[in-house]
């Protein structure tokens, strides 16, 4: 994984205290009975060529089958994943309701060594998260980004 690069939004509403984060519990079998640092903000990987900003927006739609929100997109920075992965990540107002929400899917083969090939969804469920609880569920690699969007949103 060392060198891939994968770009994401960080959809926020509320200021102040009352800030909340939207987040996605991450899909598939590897994930399914975890809770605790299982969920990311929708990211996904850049094309080759492809600019990051681009990319998230992207990321953003095929995650959740919804369009990337309008708003200015503030800047987050760079966080570098345990796994080496590197996420760039776009604060942006705005409000979605998790159940307009139709994730994309993924092919992968399972279980392990089967040789079949079973679908399943991005992200399995999708929710707003207050500060505080984000930290308990976001992937702890992904945990600066809340720290710079509460910078960003202090009244």
């Amino acid at each position: 994984m060392a060198g891939k690069r994968s770009a994401g939004l960080l959809l926020h509403r509320g200021r102040g205290e009352a800030v909340e984060v939207l987040l996605g519990h991450m899909g598939g079998p590897f994930w399914a009975k975890k809770d605790a640092a299982a969920w990311s903000l929708p990211k996904g990987e850049l094309e080759p060529d492809e600019e990051p900003e681009a990319a998230a927006r992207r990321e953003f739609a095929e995650e959740l089958g919804l369009p990337a929100p309008d708003g200015e997109y503030v800047p987050l920075g760079e966080v570098k994943q345990s796994g080496g992965k590197v996420v760039t990540a776009w604060a942006v107002a705005g409000d979605l309701d998790p159940a307009l929400v139709v994730p994309g899917t993924f092919t992968m083969e399972w279980p392990p060594r089967s040789g079949r090939q079973q679908e399943f969804p991005e992200v399995d469920r999708v929710e707003w998260f207050s500060v505080a609880a984000a930290r308990e569920k976001l992937l702890k690699g992904q945990l600066p980004f809340l720290d710079r969007l509460l910078e960003l949103v202090r009244e």
